[in-house]
């Protein structure tokens, strides 16, 4: 009976540490885990988070909470995963659309998503963005 009991303690320890580690791992997981500091902010390859950049609004912090609200630098608003996790839609007041952005990296360190988006000044065109971010 004393070999049955350590070795069913022995399997539900071995599949809790298991499971956790799983879990961890999950694109959810990585970006909710952290606030997310900016490392860079590009517009067509040219830095914009300067005093008239287009992107110095996201300058700063970002924070996906769990319940699918966040911050994103002076932004307030909703996201969302989309396209089996590959994307990231950030949805917010401020934004005349929700910024739809490609995930290129997602780990526990580093954030990188890159998105087209319409240019107010031309219409019919688009801006190349890609922000890059580090955890805290």
């Amino acid at each position: 009976m004393k070999k049955f009991v350590l070795l069913f303690l022995s399997a539900v320890l071995i599949l809790s540490f298991g499971c956790d580690k799983e879990d961890e791992d999950t694109p959810f997981t990585l970006l909710t885990a952290h606030v997310w500091t900016s490392d860079s902010l590009l517009v067509n390859g040219q830095d914009a988070s300067g005093p008239d950049g287009m992107l110095v609004d996201f300058m700063g912090d970002a924070k996906f909470n769990t319940d699918g609200t966040g911050t994103f630098g002076n932004y307030q608003g909703t996201w969302r995963f989309s396209q089996n996790e590959t994307q990231l839609v950030i949805t917010t007041e401020e934004l005349p659309l929700p910024l739809t952005a490609l995930i290129e990296e997602l780990t526990k360190t580093d954030l990188k998503i890159s998105t087209a988006f319409p240019d107010p000044l031309n219409p019919g065109q688009s801006l190349l963005i890609r922000m890059t971010f580090k955890a805290k």
